[in-house]
């Protein structure tokens, strides 16, 4: 096969029994030389295994489950590919995904080109168009349950990370994705980093995967939710973007402790407290970097966030969002010249 060269890095871990079908379909990806580079964070099945034996496929076996970030890390560093994919293990993409997306990433202006997400249990419905970043650092899955009407890519604040390809000089550039974060949150630092370089985030409604997607609200992934969402405002929002937005991060933070109280995680939001607390020499270095790479200026990369809560990580009833909407875009709108 000829065609721009893409690896496709794919983790492994527990039980995977989409994994042969999430890596068949990307070796028949069209007009695109596909190999795939699967990191095996602790599969419990012989999928791994079974797809080893696929021409194509190179198998990394770590010597434990380095997360999310630190499996695409290691994926990426052995991959070969003028682009890099990265794509969730219970993903299925369409044959002509793969080129679509790194058509996309023919306009230079373009850093990260994000396919759009549809639910394997009904295919007419959304699992990500794009995912919203909100002023206060939550994101979360765009356009859920929905139905895609789009016609055209579409600019996002962030990518999925179930689904999304970019140049592997852009991945080096940024650094790849901040091991710290293991899972979730770090899609939207490497999306928003990607804009404050002066780059786009687009999602693509014709470059389309079905996903075995299930939501799930453990106290273990608030704990990597709630924990890793503070080091992303910390590290990646100014200090006077922070201290202007002070009065209502402050609030959503007690907001969530009541939540976490009421819903039992409180015990993980503490313990992400003191992770924070604990490594507070690697947040502040982290810091320094992002703060330094940024080209554009705050008050013009920021536009891209949203002031809407609509989010299943925070379910408020419609007499309490509402109102909680309001009030924050007449305050982000107040303050946003000025960050």
């Amino acid at each position: 096969m000829t065609g721009p060269r893409v690896s496709a890095v794919v983790l492994a871990y527990l039980a995977e029994p989409f994994l042969p079908k999430c890596v068949e379909a990307l070796l028949a990806s069209e007009k695109v030389d596909v190999d795939v580079i699967l990191v095996d964070n602790g599969c419990t099945t012989d999928d791994v295994s079974l797809c080893a034996a696929m021409p194509g496929v190179t198998v990394i076996t770590p010597s434990s489950n380095l997360g999310f970030t630190g499996g695409c890390n290691v994926g990426v560093a052995a991959s070969t590919g003028e682009y890099v994919a990265l794509i969730n293990q219970d993903l299925i993409v369409e044959p002509g995904t793969l080129a679509r997306l790194v058509e996309e990433l023919a306009d230079p202006t373009v850093g990260v080109a994000a396919g759009t997400v549809l639910l394997a249990s009904d295919p007419t419905k959304l699992n990500s168009n794009g995912n919203p970043v909100h002023v206060l650092g939550i994101s979360w899955v765009g356009g859920l349950g929905e139905r895609d009407t789009r016609t055209a890519p579409t600019e996002t604040a962030g990518a999925m990370g179930a689904l999304l390809v970019t140049r592997r000089s852009h991945w080096d550039r940024l650094g790849g994705l901040f091991t710290p974060y293991f899972a979730n949150h770090e899609d939207a630092d490497f999306s928003i980093r990607t804009w404050r370089m002066g780059l786009k985030v687009m999602s693509v409604p014709d470059a389309v995967a079905l996903h075995n997607y299930e939501f799930g609200r453990t106290p273990s992934k608030f704990y990597l939710v709630e924990r890793n969402r503070l080091m992303f405002l910390a590290t990646v929002w100014s200090w006077r973007a922070l201290l202007l937005l002070a009065p209502p991060l402050i609030g959503l933070e007690l907001a969530m402790l009541v939540l976490a109280v009421k819903d039992g995680f409180l015990g993980q939001k503490l313990r992400g407290y003191g992770w924070l607390l604990r490594h507070v020499p690697v947040v502040w270095a982290r810091r320094r970097e992002v703060q330094r790479e940024r080209i554009v200026p705050n008050r013009v990369w920021m536009r891209i966030l949203t002031d809407r809560f609509d989010t299943p990580l925070v379910p408020l009833p419609a007499a309490v969002k509402s109102p909680l909407n309001a009030l924050v875009r007449i305050y982000w709108r107040a303050v946003a010249r000025l960050v």
